[in-house]
């Protein structure tokens, strides 16, 4: 167990925040605030708590350099919006300029750090910068689940200067997503969607030992079935690990776990959203064209049947390219299959999280993980480093 808020004293207190504040931008403006919102009720507890309140989050990938269209200042507008409350956005996150900013706060101020991947040090999780990080504070909170699973000086490096305790959203995502792995309820069914098997093997030879069904979608399933023969056409599978994918058939089948393959696809003419369109079975592929949507009704009524007898549902990544209104379908009514079913359902986050919410059913879920990444690491069995780093519960 890991040191929570209620197990500090804040009053005062110079109060380092890692939050995740990397949304999107759109024309100098914060398109979509949900990262932003998912933190609130930590910062309001401090807020309530008197604390002085420094805050520091990534944007974007500016490469250890300042970038000036990644700069935060459309995010403490839009958080200053949320809290109704004046936030101090500082143009550095270490030296002068964010020392004086804390000089002058007072009990319940916020100060909002700029971009902490300006500074090569960030990434590199450098001794220096997270030293001079933690120079800014008396006690450093971390609520950044999207960013726990790499090991930086504002989620790792900092841990080393100062008491270290989880933030409420950090706390929600261990207890969320640790419940499911440790005490599921069974029937146990984990859809698996996306690009690619090679990035989710991990997460796939760990679930094996849990689940009861593995439903696949997207280029996964494609991979699985040209494994077993069939030919994909153009559809984007990884030719490469045939055989790995064989091995994990053969292994879900040796732990009593059905791995579930689509029986029909949405097929295109290419790989466009004006591209022709047609349903056909998986062994009947027309030649030159590629599987874009595993969700061929066929399929989405066998999976639906599984859903419906689940108590837990476990999801991470759309069945099909969902960017493409066309080929969004099996995606979207998957995501509607999962919120009328009644069991408990833990959204990895990411692209899942964006086709819930682009289904309209977020209110329906159990839970949506803030951190895609990480909630892949954390569903693969392996320790994120940004919790690890915290101070443990005596």
């Amino acid at each position: 167990m890991k040191k929570t808020l209620k197990d500090m004293d804040f009053k005062g207190k110079k109060t380092l925040v890692r939050v995740d504040f990397n949304v999107p931008l759109e024309d100098g403006q914060v398109k979509d605030a949900t990262r932003i919102q998912a933190a609130l009720p930590t910062i309001k507890f401090l807020l309530d708590e008197e604390a002085r309140i420094i805050l520091m989050s990534h944007l974007g990938r500016p490469k250890g350099q300042v970038d000036e269209s990644l700069r935060l200042d459309p995010v403490a507008e839009k958080l200053a919006d949320e809290l109704q409350k004046e936030v101090v956005k500082v143009d550095d996150c270490i030296g002068e300029e964010p020392q004086k900013a804390i000089e002058q706060m007072e009990n319940g101020n916020l100060v909002l750090l700029e971009n902490t991947r300006f500074y090569a040090g960030e990434k590199a999780n450098d001794a220096d910068f997270s030293c001079q990080l933690a120079e800014l504070a008396d006690i450093y909170v971390n609520d950044a689940f999207g960013a726990a699973h790499r090991a930086h000086a504002s989620t790792v490096g900092v841990t080393d200067y100062l008491p270290s305790v989880a933030g409420f959203l950090l706390q929600r995502e261990i207890n969320a997503l640790g419940k499911t792995l440790e005490n599921p309820g069974h029937p146990f069914v984990s859809i698996i969607g996306g690009a690619k098997v090679s990035d989710k093997m991990g997460v796939i030879k760990n679930l094996i030992k849990k689940v009861d069904y593995i439903l696949t979608g997207g280029g996964i399933a494609n991979t699985f079935l040209a494994a077993q023969g069939y030919n994909m056409q153009k559809s984007l599978f990884e030719e490469d690990i045939l055989n790995e994918a064989k091995e994990l058939i053969e292994e879900a089948e040796k732990n009593n776990v059905e791995l579930v393959l689509p029986d029909d696809l949405v097929i295109a003419s290419e790989f466009s959203d004006d591209a022709e369109r047609d349903v056909v079975k998986i062994d009947n592929i027309t030649e030159g064209w590629q599987a874009l949507d595993s969700g061929g009704p066929e399929t989405l009524a066998k999976y639906k049947e599984i859903l419906q007898k689940a108590k837990t549902i476990t999801w991470n990544g759309p069945i099909g390219v969902f960017e493409f209104n066309k080929f969004a379908g099996g995606t979207i009514e998957l995501a509607k299959i999962i919120a009328e079913s009644n069991a408990r359902s833990i959204i990895g986050g990411g692209e899942s999280a964006a086709a819930i919410k682009k289904a309209g059913v977020e209110n329906k879920m159990t839970h949506i993980s803030t951190g895609g990444g990480a909630s892949l690491m954390f569903m693969e069995g392996k320790p994120l480093p940004g919790i690890e780093a915290l101070d443990d519960l005596n």
